[in-house]
């Protein structure tokens, strides 16, 4: 056959089409009368037209033969099924059909044609469509009049989506939505269902079969008040909505209404929050419940509760007693507690003859930062004084509590399910006790305080002497110490003698590694005057231990406090470290770095005279020795024997406090303001030595210990023993070992020996998240986060970041602003220098609220680094190359 062009002209869009069929017949939106969704080795799928959602068949496991009707995620790897339709009745085989039935309802078939699920309304008509929708939502509606007959939404399995609404009615009880899958592979109905108990306020529960395992605690109109550290908005988050019929429901908006959001109670009974990360390419898990041993219900029976603090984790409590004591003590708490001493009407009802003890009217025992318990009743009290009376008068009424955004809520008989939150949060509960219980307590407590006041006057008394006593020979001996070409030989009757060299005087001009640093003159001291001054280096006036050697106090003739640093002999800082430290911080001038008055070498004496810090350092403040304070140790024994119930907890508090080093006075002068302000003077102080100082300079030893505070808790940055310069055409330096403080340094300096001054913002990382949590970097060395890092990183991926924060701190910091701070913290410590901002971009992050903070990247939580990114190594407004950095060999210090 002969083919005119105008005839190939004419047949080739039919070729085309027939070639290739539309894409539209393998992957619609909608499912109309006589339009099929068929299964097979290449399944046909609906998509939503966002191309957000995808529906088909699906199976799971290595059974691939049970197929399922399912929703999905489109074009995300691995999916993750959202919906099911026909989860208890499988096809067996690539075999099964959707379709709009006969009867206008949406059906699946198998292989047989028999029906294996239908939409089951009743009468729709039969002019309808199925619509995938860009929220996940299957809606069935009428064509006729665009009608919904039929949603998903109402029918879940075991996911919550976003648009997705739970109806919330008290007079029909319990809803259990969700249901979980049988296995993670098995779709079937499991053991485990999750839904509203909208009795008294909303909660959110897990059931597992009919017994209660998790609860959320009382919708309060913004959070759940029984989950750590939720945040509410108006805007975004959970909401409970009204609709036009009176009808309530629960609702949840995403922050940003593109981010994929869902909650999914698992196989395992745990309910989780996930969060798609584009970058990453993976679910991020934000949230989980229960998620720790104190939020499974009711752990510690009735009349008990749940803390992590407590050694027994259990604790009755105060007028109640365990039901069984062998069981309580061997750590079955199922039992619960019983009371003390019985209530009023109680006592009254059981004696004809009431004595003078039985009319005394009960009282309420006030317990703040509680989980309230289950099984509340709302009545119709406006405040509190309202709620406590409603209570005294109902001779049933156990407890109650006024919430605002709730109201007054009280409970009859045994309270269950009560969880002590130690970071805050939660709410104050009063429980009911016998008059008896409440005065034993009264006069214990009236008891302590006048120990404490009487046991405090003895030691003021005794440390007013102490200074009385030895205020007038230092006076005496610091008088002495007058011009320096003055200054005697000093009388070495307390220690051995010593060959004195000719007076210093004048000023000091010192050669470091090569360069010649000209500025201001540097005062030398002579070696008698100091020791004088410091009263010859007396424990009394010793202010700590340095890296390389302790600290005094000393004040000159004229009344000038001074610090002196000795070098000790065994210490490794030889004669260049403690040169470099001298000409160092005499040529830095700045409100942040610490100030030297001078210096003092002779013979094999080196000393270093600064500006007197009467605040000591940062780290007395964040995580001084408890033990080293006694009117600390008694004012906390007075305030926990006060507050804490009169059994066994607040001797567990208070040992807590002392084994962990924590001077809660100390930690109570830094509040949050003053904390920003210290976070903020480091950062100026370190900038100021990386970009701003003449020469660039790498402090390599940046730590709490290192900061001091000033008289208006000024921070100062110090010791600069082990300080690098980078300066003029130097493009690198050579040093023979790696010496710093093992917590503070780098992975790439502790490991290989390179340093930048990205090591020092790492090092400014670590320090912040201390100032924020109040703990040690090292201190978690036993526990299951090896680093405070780790630690923080856990609480921030997971949306709990807030119980990182002191909880000294907690009702004075600003919720935004220490959020922002842990994310800064968490930038800073990130395995790869390239990655960690400059000490610039550090200082904007502080100062504006409005500068938008990149994700940081999960920290290996060791010391070695990525091979990949050893080659990218880049630092954001600061050319460095690998030139610059210094290689070293690592000794231990």
């Amino acid at each position: 056959m002969i083919f005119t062009h105008t005839t190939i002209v004419l047949l080739f869009p039919l070729f085309f089409i027939l070639c290739f069929p539309p894409l539209s017949s393998q992957a619609a939106s909608s499912i109309t009368p006589g339009n099929l969704i068929r299964d097979g080795p290449d399944p046909d799928t609906l998509l939503s037209d966002g191309l957000n959602f995808e529906l088909g068949f699906f199976s799971k496991g290595n059974n691939s033969s049970l197929r399922y009707v399912g929703i999905w995620y489109y074009r995300i790897p691995k999916p993750e099924i959202v919906w099911v339709a026909n989860r208890d009745k499988p096809i067996n085989g690539r075999v099964g059909v959707i379709k709009i039935g006969n009867d206008g309802n949406l059906v699946i078939f198998d292989g047989d044609k028999n029906q294996v699920w239908s939409s089951d309304v009743s009468n729709p008509n039969n002019h309808t469509e199925a619509v995938l929708r860009d929220d996940g939502n299957l809606v069935l509606s009428s064509t006729d009049d665009a009608k919904e007959i039929w949603k998903s939404f109402d029918h879940p399995t075991d996911t919550f989506l976003p648009n997705m609404t739970i109806p919330v009615n008290p007079s029909k009880g319990e809803i259990r939505s969700f249901v979980s899958w049988k296995s993670s592979t098995d779709p079937a109905r499991g053991n485990f269902s999750m839904g509203i108990d909208p009795r008294a306020s909303t909660q959110i529960v897990i059931w597992e079969g009919d017994k209660r395992r998790w609860r959320s605690g009382y919708w309060d109109g913004r959070i759940f008040t029984g989950v750590s550290n939720m945040t509410g908005n108006y805007l975004y988050g959970f909401k409970l909505n009204t609709d036009a019929n009176g009808g309530r429901h629960l609702t949840y908006t995403p922050l940003n209404i593109a981010d994929k959001v869902r909650f999914q109670i698992g196989w395992d009974g745990l309910e989780r929050q996930f969060k798609w990360n584009e970058g990453e390419k993976n679910w991020i898990k934000t949230q989980e419940e229960p998620y720790n041993k104190c939020e499974i219900y009711n752990k510690c029976g009735s009349f008990a509760e749940c803390s992590l603090l407590s050694p027994m984790t259990c604790a009755c409590i105060r007028g109640f007693e365990p039901k069984e004591v062998d069981q309580w003590t061997r750590s079955n708490w199922s039992g619960g507690c019983k009371r003390m001493t019985p209530l009023m009407a109680e006592r009254n009802n059981n004696s004809n003859n009431a004595t003078e003890v039985d009319v005394e009217e009960d009282g309420f025992l006030q317990l703040q930062c509680r989980k309230l318990p289950d099984s509340a009743s709302l009545v119709n009290p406006q405040n509190k004084g309202d709620c406590e009376s409603y209570c005294l008068q109902d001779t049933n009424c156990t407890a109650y509590a006024y919430v605002n955004g709730i109201g007054c809520l009280i409970w009859h008989g045994e309270l269950l399910d009560i969880k002590h939150f130690e970071n805050g949060g939660g709410n104050t509960l009063y429980i009911r006790l016998a008059h008896s219980d409440l005065g034993d307590g009264k006069k214990k407590m009236k008891i302590v305080v006048v120990f404490v006041i009487v046991l405090g006057l003895i030691c003021l008394g005794i440390s007013l002497w102490l200074v009385w006593r030895f205020k007038g020979r230092k006076a005496v001996a610091a008088a002495s110490c007058c011009k320096m070409s003055d200054i005697p030989v000093f009388d070495t009757t307390r220690s051995r003698s010593r060959q004195v060299s000719a007076e210093f005087s004048g000023s000091a001009e010192l050669s470091l590694e090569g360069h010649e640093l000209s500025g201001p003159e540097l005062p030398l001291f002579n070696f008698d005057c100091i020791a004088i001054a410091t009263d010859n280096f007396s424990e009394e006036n010793r202010l700590g231990q340095g890296g390389f050697g302790p600290v005094y106090k000393g004040k000159l003739r004229g009344e000038e406090q001074i610090a002196v640093k000795r070098l000790s002999r065994k210490s490794g800082q030889g004669l260049e470290e403690f040169k470099n430290e001298m000409m160092l911080i005499a040529k830095l001038q700045h409100r942040n770095l610490v100030r030297l008055l001078g210096c003092s070498i002779q013979g094999d004496e080196k000393l270093l005279v600064y500006e007197y810090m009467p605040n000591k350092s940062l780290d007395c403040f964040l995580f001084g020795l408890f033990l080293s304070t006694l009117p600390s140790l008694l004012y906390f024994f007075c305030i926990f024997r006060i507050i804490g119930p009169f059994h066994d907890i607040w001797i567990v508090l208070l040992s807590y406090f002392i084994l962990s080093g924590v001077d809660p006075v100390k930690q109570l002068q830094l509040d949050w303001k003053k904390r920003f302000e210290i976070i903020e003077g480091i950062a100026r102080g370190l900038l100021y030595l990386h970009r701003d100082s003449r020469l660039r300079i790498i402090h390599r030893d940046l730590k709490a210990s290192n900061i001091l505070l000033d008289e208006d808790m000024i921070p100062k940055i110090s010791d600069f023993g082990l300080a690098r310069i980078f300066g003029g055409g130097q493009s690198e330096a050579n040093t023979t070992r790696v010496v710093g403080t093992y917590g503070y340094m780098s992975p790439e300096y502790a490991m290989e020996g390179l340093f930048s001054v990205k090591s020092d913002v790492y090092s400014f990382g670590v320090l912040l998240l201390e100032i924020i949590s109040g703990r040690k970097n090292t201190s978690f060395r036993h526990s299951d986060d090896s680093s405070l890092i780790g630690y923080a990183w856990h609480l921030w991926n997971e949306q709990r970041a807030m119980e990182l924060v002191d909880p000294s701190i907690q009702d004075s910091c600003t919720k935004n602003k220490v959020l922002r701070c842990i994310h800064i913290g968490m930038l800073c410590v990130q395995d790869s220098a390239a990655h960690r901002p400059t000490m610039s971009s550090v200082v904007l992050m502080l100062e504006s609220e409005t500068t938008n903070l990149p994700l940081p990247r999960q920290p290996l939580l060791t010391s070695m680094r990525r091979r990949s990114e050893d080659t990218d190594f880049y630092v954001e407004g600061l050319d460095v190359s690998l030139n610059e950095l210094t290689v070293t060999m690592v000794v231990g210090r």
